[in-house]
């Protein structure tokens, strides 16, 4: 699929002028998206520990509060991707960073339950606008030939930003702990974010000065959106990604209570310092990886992705089946199914990506990586619910079967994507998701 030239003009939406001035700017939005993802990662990580310590909020209680953010991200990421077509990328994306700083400085100043709710609301919304403001901004200002590669370095400060939030959040919670000092001391930690995202929206103001976008005539016009939800190639892509987030938001919950309950052998510190020096390889394998779907296509790469992920849900199901790492000969085996299926999944994230960003079109780029974002909230949404719920009534056989079900709809939606593509050749067509 060719893209449209960035000087081309739109009927509608807000188009910004795809220049190498903008190009220029990629930089200045991979930073911003890093930045927002660290204070969303240090958040979530010290966010129940914050509130429950020296409390009587239930743990049904934050975890409501907790579940704000994905849940309002998630109800309106969609209109902010409108926004992004209509009213230009830049303004929609300093909105969102503006608004995070903000909030990040608020959630500092106070602990009560339900104040920090709305904040943590307020902060989905701020979260979905830059990324997918972000997102269409990239796939505005590279050519298909080499959009993979971007995207690559996209994904990787974005899964990096989470990772680091989250790894000195633990950190932080451990050394809260060791010290017996009170929660309250934990509130600088929030301010560590809001200086970050500050940061990151003085870039967007001094860098993005002077770039012109245009506007469309028809304001939030829904039908882009049902045109993207209606196209079986966008949905196909999109939808794998809310079974991923269902697996990692399950992921990262599990692993910080099971860190500061003691119930695996590293305490809090360790868990951060190890999950940081491991997102470090992102920064190195998702580039790569871009750079492969764009001389190999994004089909290929996509299923490497698949198929590592189901080998993540294997060797995870094992180990949970066996209740932990012992014996040895099964614990360590699985273990290292897990690290080569993990290097595998990474695979998944660029080529999907531009994959999203050849099938969409330049007037409603907006409106598709806003439903990309949706997934992506949807996933954690339903995946720290049904997991957590799964776990209390079965233990670590709910666990398993909650890996199942990700594995089947995984399966299935892998099946009709290649069923779909199969037909296409018969009839002649160039495939999709070919290299561009």
């Amino acid at each position: 699929m060719k893209p449209t030239p960035p000087s081309a003009p739109s009927p509608a939406g807000g188009v910004p002028s795809a220049t190498p001035e903008v190009r220029r700017l990629l930089p200045m939005v991979f930073l911003a998206t890093l930045f927002i993802r660290f204070g969303f990662g240090i958040t979530v990580s010290i966010f129940a520990f914050y509130l429950s310590a020296g409390q009587s909020n239930s743990v049904a209680t934050v975890g409501l509060a907790a579940a704000a953010s994905p849940l309002i991200e998630m109800s309106t990421v969609l209109w902010s991707g409108l926004a992004a077509d209509d009213v230009g990328r830049f303004p929609v994306l300093r909105a969102g960073l503006a608004l995070g700083a903000l909030l990040l400085v608020l959630m500092a100043t106070n602990r009560d339950v339900w104040v920090q709710a709305l904040l943590s609301g307020l902060f989905g919304l701020s979260s979905g606008a830059i990324l997918a403001s972000s997102l269409a901004i990239i796939g505005d200002a590279t050519p298909a030939q080499e959009r993979g590669a971007e995207m690559g370095v996209f994904d990787a400060v974005n899964l990096f930003g989470w990772i680091l939030g989250f790894s000195v959040g633990y950190i932080f919670v451990s050394l809260l702990d060791a010290s017996g000092l009170h929660p309250e001391r934990l509130a600088p930690t929030f301010l560590v974010g809001a200086v970050a995202v500050t940061v990151a929206l003085l870039l967007v103001l001094l860098r993005a000065r002077g770039i012109v976008e245009r506007r469309g005539s028809h304001f939030f016009d829904l039908s882009r959106f049902r045109a993207a939800v209606l196209d079986p190639d966008i949905l196909l892509v999109v939808l794998p990604w809310a079974t991923i987030y269902m697996l990692l938001g399950a992921l990262f919950t599990f692993l910080g209570t099971a860190a500061t309950s003691k119930q695996i052998g590293l305490h809090p510190w360790e868990l951060g310092v190890a999950v940081a020096v491991g997102g470090s390889l992102l920064l190195f394998t998702q580039p790569l990886y871009g750079r492969m779907a764009d001389r190999r296509g994004r089909a290929p790469l996509m299923g490497v992705g698949i198929a590592g992920f189901l080998g993540i849900l294997l060797f995870g199901s094992i180990i949970a089946w066996n209740n932990g790492l012992s014996p040895t000969y099964i614990g360590y085996p699985a273990v290292a199914g897990l690290g080569v299926s993990a290097l595998a999944a990474l695979a998944f994230g660029p080529s999907s990506l531009a994959a999203l960003a050849d099938l969409s079109k330049k007037i409603s780029r907006g409106t598709t990586m806003g439903l990309y974002t949706l997934m992506i909230a949807a996933g954690m949404f339903v995946g720290i619910s049904l997991s957590s719920g799964l776990f209390t009534w079965l233990g670590n056989r709910g666990i398993v079967l909650f890996f199942a079900l990700i594995a089947a709809f995984l399966v299935t939606l892998t099946w009709l994507r290649l069923s779909r593509a199969r037909r296409a050749a018969r009839a002649g067509h160039h495939p999709t998701l070919a290299p561009p």
